[in-house]
């Protein structure tokens, strides 16, 4: 079957693949801006070409206001202008937010990933002004963050359609699990939505998405981008045999009760890459978890 490629799959502020990078530490649990380089500059030779940096696979809540940047400062390095660099910036405090961004900003990011303010739960008319205080103070483009799971609150479709006729606020990582609501937005701006769920990656991408934001692509991104590089090619039969492989991996890394950034750097270590250790409250996997990653890891790796 032949895809068609439309003016919407093409409208890509960020790239395609990006990958939700996790933050490298030492085993001392100081940032670690050097594995940071060497991660990113993996990522990207594998088929990255956007990295987000500081989002809560990046252990945001757990990083200083000064590692953000610092951050963003040694991925810049390593990577050039190759690829977007967008900035987490989320927070509970509209004030924060906006700091976060001026400060992402000067640090070298592109654009701003910005998270529903958590824990408070403001009606939909303060999650809108919230975004457009953060959008009115920046210079960057916005990607918004719809994950109610871990915040507690939806940006709705219609909050998000108003929010579209922003012109700094350009796309969309969705975690909603609304891909009805999804669909309606797409219908009805020109946002760029990016897959923020690794098994939607596909589902998102064929209803007119731009990518997607993988954590699973913190270990394998050739394997993430080969999904989307067969379906540009239009073969959608194995663009969806891609899909389907990886979902054993998908499952073990997002959907066995241990956040992402937990089940990515206890796979990053096993392969001996840049990880080191997460930060409290988080605690590493055991044992029997990383063995079990490996081995689906070895299963994909293998069957491709």
């Amino acid at each position: 079957m032949t895809r068609t490629t439309t003016s919407r799959t093409t409208a890509r502020p960020f790239g395609r693949t990006l990958c939700a990078m996790i933050t490298p530490f030492t085993e001392e649990g100081a940032l670690d801006p050097d594995g940071a380089r060497k991660l990113a500059a993996w990522l990207v030779a594998e088929g990255c070409d956007g990295l987000v940096l500081s989002g809560t696979t990046g252990e945001s809540p757990t990083t200083t206001d000064a590692e953000k940047a610092e951050l963003i400062k040694a991925v810049r390095e390593a990577v050039g202008d190759r690829v977007s660099l967008v900035a987490g910036v989320g927070s509970a405090d509209t004030r924060h937010t906006v700091e976060l961004a001026l400060a992402a900003a000067e640090a070298g990011a592109d654009g701003v990933l910005v998270v529903t303010p958590y824990y408070s739960r403001p009606p939909q008319e303060a999650v809108e002004a919230h975004f457009r205080a953060v959008a009115d103070a920046s210079g960057l483009p916005v990607m918004l963050y719809d994950i109610p799971g871990r915040t507690g609150t939806r940006i709705e479709p219609e909050t998000i359609i108003r929010l579209a006729a922003h012109p700094r606020i350009v796309a969309v990582k969705d975690c909603s699990y609304d891909f009805l609501g999804t669909q309606k937005v797409l219908a009805r701006t020109d946002l760029a939505y990016y897959a923020g769920c690794d098994e939607h990656v596909l589902a998102l991408y064929a209803v007119g998405a731009a990518g997607c934001v993988s954590t699973v692509a913190n270990a394998v991104p050739a394997e993430i981008a080969a999904i989307l590089n067969a379906f540009d090619a239009g073969d959608t039969t194995r663009a969806t045999e891609l899909q389907l492989r990886a979902t054993p991996l998908i499952e073990a890394m997002m959907g066995a009760g241990l956040p992402g950034t937990v089940t990515a750097k206890t796979l990053l270590t096993r392969l001996g890459r840049p990880a080191g250790p997460v930060r409290a409250p988080l605690l590493p996997a055991d044992r029997e978890t990383a063995d079990g990653l490996l081995a689906r890891y070895k299963a994909l790796t293998a069957a491709l």
